[in-house]
């Protein structure tokens, strides 16, 4: 069953060793990361699917990892010291691979480290959760509506298991605020804010042209959990949304 459903960001300089002395201008979103992850402990998952716009990524299918354990990797950003680990969800990675060879095409890998998009917020929100076990998800290049259809088969199995299943979509929102697309783009992130908050998320499909010109990452990801939540009724509450670095950073929770 889904237990809880989120949006995140994932800029590195969240963690301690890569930002030092940056993270203060990210405070916001790192107390919004520490109010998730207190949501989350209390949903009891075991079971967490994070989608990630940095995981194995196919032009031509999603992709699953189904290795049998996890562990943080942040060496590309000078960090080796950082270090957690997570079991993995073989069962649950080979039930979607099985239920979606009919009507996407969905490729199994198996890599232990992972990337930045998914270990970001996994350092935070799996805080008082060692045992939880982890399923990273990638995206395609497929047009959005496909992204949700892979949202829709997804949330059958969720909902079929007799695991409790959180579903987090990492991504940032629109790069390069600061420049001279910078007014273009933040009306991007501000209209796909409103559209979650409206209750109707599939909406979100009618800003896909739009996406690929706000040079952002979180985008499908968000729309395959848009999938995931589609006929549920659900609020959408913003613990932040801030750009200090140019960057626009969403985080947030549904509630069901």
């Amino acid at each position: 069953m889904l237990c809880f459903a989120a949006i995140t960001p994932h800029p590195p300089v969240l963690i301690p060793a890569i930002g030092k002395d940056k993270i203060a201008a990210a405070a916001k979103t790192k107390q919004a990361l520490h109010t998730l992850e207190q949501e989350l402990y209390l949903s009891k998952p075991q079971i967490i699917i994070i989608i990630s716009p940095h995981s194995s990524l196919f032009p031509d299918s999603f992709s699953v990892n189904a290795h049998t354990h996890f562990n943080s990797n942040f060496e590309e950003f000078g960090d080796i010291a950082t270090k957690k680990t997570w079991p993995g969800a073989t069962d649950l990675a080979a039930k979607i691979a099985h239920a979606s060879r009919r009507q996407l095409a969905v490729q199994l890998v198996s890599n232990p480290a992972l990337d930045h998009g998914a270990a970001v917020p996994l350092f935070y929100l799996t805080e008082h959760l060692p045992e939880v076990k982890i399923l990273p998800l990638g995206y395609s290049h497929f047009p959005a509506r496909d992204h949700l259809l892979y949202g829709e088969l997804l949330k059958d199995l969720i909902m079929e298991s007799d695991k409790r299943i959180a579903v987090i979509a990492s991504g940032d929102l629109s790069h390069g605020l600061d420049g001279e697309d910078g007014p273009a783009r933040k009306k991007f992130d501000q209209e796909l804010q409103s559209i979650i908050n409206s209750g109707t998320a599939v909406n979100l499909v009618s800003l896909e042209e739009r996406a690929a010109r706000s040079d952002e990452c979180g985008y499908r990801s968000i729309l395959i959990l848009t999938g995931i939540i589609k006929n549920l009724n659900y609020t959408f509450n913003v613990h932040c949304y801030e750009h200090p670095f140019g960057v626009g950073y969403l985080t947030g929770s549904f509630s069901f």
